[in-house]
């Protein structure tokens, strides 16, 4: 199912409000390398065994000033969201500069971290890899120190993009939603996970490309507990993240909550100890439940009820319209039965 409002595009901070532009079918690679991964996999371990050395390491006389000048020098570091900002990234970034000199077992020593925006940082001369972090996108850059001060600017090419779930015209809230973000490729929309937990009106930090979003509607009714809660109405959209740029986009989803009763006539009293099976047309299973009168949700359509009570078996067929919560009741007379025989029941 597809349900999406047109979307808005506007760049961060103060900056114009921009169109959205349409999302074409192409892969979006993430913004991530295998050397990077080593580095990030080696980054604690790393940082353990630097501090380790220096417990252990014999006191030694502090240089003089004049050395101190001459074995090390200043790094400045900033990040953009596209390279043709102006205005660098203010605060959620993470910094991280590693040792270029790959140790024995192939990881990288992690030499300084920082959460500031622009952090500064003294280090002795060499050859670093300075990575910033945002969300989940990210960029590299090699970095020489030779005695004098550097300041870098590194563009990240990454946007963000904010998701509002809507059920009619009421947001939903984000513990009734289970949202999945994918990087597509040809012929595969779901192809690589990036996110399985996005929360609906967070602003989401990704790398500039094409995502799938696949957002599910969860039954929060009683009854309906952990794993079991997804319902059937499910959101799908193709959304492309331009660099430096915020996407919105509204999913709407269209269902309702249905009480199935089984009565001895219509508006009568729910029978206690009934197990109930809600099907498609074709025969599919959606959910059983068992109890007098048990709620859940359900995607807008036609449905199958079949009712096991005492050993006898009813069914009656019903819609359900967007946001119409209403009770679905199957009348326990043989006179209701109806001519044709009864869809088969599921397996126990």
């Amino acid at each position: 199912m597809r349900a999406m409002t047109p979307n808005s595009s506007r760049r961060f901070g103060p900056a114009a409000t921009w169109p959205f532009l349409a999302a074409p079918r192409l892969a979006a690679p993430l913004l991530a390398a295998p050397f990077l991964a080593a580095l990030l996999a080696a980054a604690p371990a790393a940082a353990q065994k630097a501090t380790h050395g220096q417990k252990n390491a014999p006191p030694t006389s502090a240089p003089a000033p004049e050395e101190e000048v001459k074995a090390g020098a200043s790094l400045r570091l900033s990040a953009l969201l596209a390279s043709n900002d102006r205005e660098a990234v203010r605060s959620g970034l993470v910094w991280r500069i590693f040792d270029e000199h790959a140790e024995a077992n192939g990881s990288h020593r992690l030499v300084a971290e920082s959460s500031e925006a622009s952090p500064s940082f003294t280090l002795p001369d060499g050859v670093y890899i300075a990575h910033a972090a945002y969300g989940l996108a990210g960029a590299t850059r090699r970095i020489v120190l030779e005695g004098r001060p550097v300041s870098e600017r590194i563009a990240l090419n990454a946007g963000a993009l904010k998701l509002v779930d809507v059920l009619g015209d009421a947001p939903l809230p984000p513990q009734r939603l289970q949202i999945a973000i994918y990087v597509p490729e040809r012929g595969n929309s779901e192809a690589k996970l990036v996110l399985t937990n996005a929360r609906a009106g967070d602003v989401i930090c990704l790398p500039e490309g094409v995502y799938h979003i696949v957002s599910t509607l969860l039954d929060t009714t009683q009854g309906a507990q952990g794993e079991n809660n997804t319902t059937n109405s499910v959101v799908t959209a193709d959304l492309r993240v331009p660099a430096g740029k915020l996407i919105e986009a509204t999913l709407r989803h269209r269902a309702a909550t249905m009480t199935l009763k089984l009565v001895k006539g219509p508006g009568g009293e729910a029978l206690a100890n009934t197990t109930f099976s809600v099907l498609t047309p074709g025969g599919d299973v959606i959910r059983e439940l068992i109890g007098a009168f048990p709620a859940l949700v359900l995607a807008e359509g036609e449905y199958v009820a079949i009712a096991r009570n005492e050993g006898k078996t009813y069914q009656n067929t019903f819609r359900v319209q967007s946001t119409q919560d209403r009770d679905v009741e199957i009348v326990a007379r043989q006179e209701n039965a109806p001519e044709q025989p009864p869809l088969p029941l599921p397996q126990q």
